[in-house]
């Protein structure tokens, strides 16, 4: 029997395989979409969809709470967590549908479940089945990093992989990391009436300081403690479980380890194929190419920033690359993040830390509370920031928002940033009021006037204004 042969095979059906293989058949190429779990990867299962999900929950119950201060008069929500698992299973099998194999063979590319390995440079096993292919892209993507905490091994704990499962609203959650899903996941279960300590030296640490210091006051508005030192031990008392740490330590009935992900290397016969890994994830070069020059890889596998949005810009770039002659960059020159707690975070080019590194005086930099933005006092949206980072030529290097709607607003700066707008050009667009964006308009507005009347330039500019007034 003849070993099937494909133009290109992707390893990994997520967010990058997924959107590789669908403009892999558009071009025509024999596709073969291989994996060895759940089509759609992390994102639908484990990751985006679920926590999203669980945070539309835990915002309602939360609403409800809050709703005399609006003149509404509700009843104390009572949470049923089975009830909260089956929302959150259904809206995973909604989106899930049309990413079934039977669906996604209709688009014409083959799809193939089992254990996938290299057996060679071309040839893949996958199952009982070994097919070859002209390029290679693997996309399998990354899991939960286990710290080395003692103790931890000792107790059950739960990794974002088990949590979406939990039926049970715990009496206290301990949670271990304070990064995105540590936050997001902290504040839904705090919203759902449990009681939650967060282990966390600094909240979201990659955002601008000033930002960490307004997720804190939020959480602890919310009743959310937080302990700021790392996690030293764990041990079992009982029923209950305890973490300790040098800055305190706290009890609870249920345990969440959110300390970061690591890309998927192993059990893939990578050596095999003579690709070239490490625990850091695979190398490849601007192109997304590996050490073997026909195969590629993408998305949270080649480790740096683990997002689906950009894992599947980095799967259509690595077709691209793989299938058409010349070479696009898989590297984001603009790449938005948002952490979707209550306010949300997003963030996208340089902090202002980075921003003084490269450029030093050469920068702008203003920022306001989203208070002054009549859409926010709408909202009861009191705590946040909008926060703009420039050249001194006007480009935007840099921006954060925090804010109720901060990952719908970070698009307009995405795409300033990727088009090379100026402030003078978000200015200079209408913005309907009211909107969160129309804050985007206001401060490019200052910082467009500032620029524009300082220096040489703004005192001949105050000049020609004299003299015609006086016209």
């Amino acid at each position: 029997m003849s070993t099937p042969q494909y133009d290109l095979a992707i390893m990994g059906a997520g967010a990058a395989g997924l959107t590789a293989a669908d403009f892999a058949v558009q071009t025509g190429a024999k596709t073969a979409l291989l994996e060895n779990d759940r089509i759609g990867g992390d994102c639908t299962w484990t990751g985006c969809v679920p926590s999203k999900s669980l945070i539309r929950a835990a915002t309602v119950a939360h609403h409800a709470r809050v709703a005399a201060r609006y003149g509404i008069q509700v009843n104390e929500p009572v949470v049923d967590m089975v009830g909260v698992r089956a929302w959150l299973r259904g809206t995973i099998e909604q989106i899930y549908g049309p990413t079934r194999p039977e669906s996604l063979r209709k688009k014409g590319m083959e799809v193939l479940v089992g254990a996938t390995r290299f057996v060679d440079p071309h040839m893949l096993e996958v199952g009982n089945d070994r097919i070859r292919a002209k390029k290679i892209l693997i996309c399998t993507g990354a899991e939960p990093r286990i710290p080395e905490i003692t103790g931890l091994e000792q107790v059950r704990f739960y990794t974002y992989h088990q949590i979406f499962e939990n039926d049970r609203l715990p009496q206290h959650l301990l949670v271990i990391g304070g990064g995105p899903l540590g936050c997001e996941i902290a504040q839904a279960y705090r919203r759902l009436g449990a009681d939650v300590t967060l282990f966390a030296e600094h909240l979201l640490p990659a955002e601008e300081p000033e930002v960490s210091t307004l997720i804190s006051r939020v959480f602890e508005k919310e009743g959310l403690r937080r302990i700021t030192a790392r996690a030293k031990s764990v041990s079992r008392h009982g029923a209950a479980i305890r973490v300790e740490s040098d800055a305190g330590s706290a009890t609870g009935d249920l345990l969440l380890v959110a300390a970061g992900r690591v890309p998927r290397v192993r059990g893939f016969g990578l050596d095999a194929a003579g690709v070239r890994y490490s625990e850091h994830g695979i190398a490849v070069n601007d192109h997304l190419q590996t050490s073997v020059s026909h195969i590629y890889a993408a998305g949270d596998v080649i480790g740096g920033p683990q997002y689906s949005h950009l894992a599947g810009w980095q799967g259509f770039q690595a077709v691209r690359n793989a299938l058409f002659p010349g070479n696009s960059s898989g590297t984001a020159q603009a790449l938005p993040r948002i952490t979707f707690t209550a306010p949300e975070v997003a963030q996208i080019g340089l902090t202002e830390r980075a921003a003084r590194q490269r450029y030093h005086d050469d920068l702008q930099i203003r920022s306001f509370d989203i208070g002054r933005i009549d859409r926010a006092v709408n909202d009861d949206d009191p705590l946040g920031l909008l926060k703009i980072l420039a050249h001194r030529n006007g480009l935007i290097v840099g921006a954060s928002i925090v804010a109720e709607r901060a990952g719908e607003t970070i698009t307009e700066i995405s795409v300033a940033m990727r088009n090379r707008l100026k402030l003078r050009d978000l200015a200079a667009t209408i913005h309907p009021y009211p909107t969160y964006s129309t804050g985007i308009q206001h401060l490019a507005t200052a910082m467009a006037v500032e620029t524009s009347f300082s220096g040489t330039s703004g005192r001949v500019l105050r000049e020609v204004s004299a003299l015609w007034r006086n016209h």
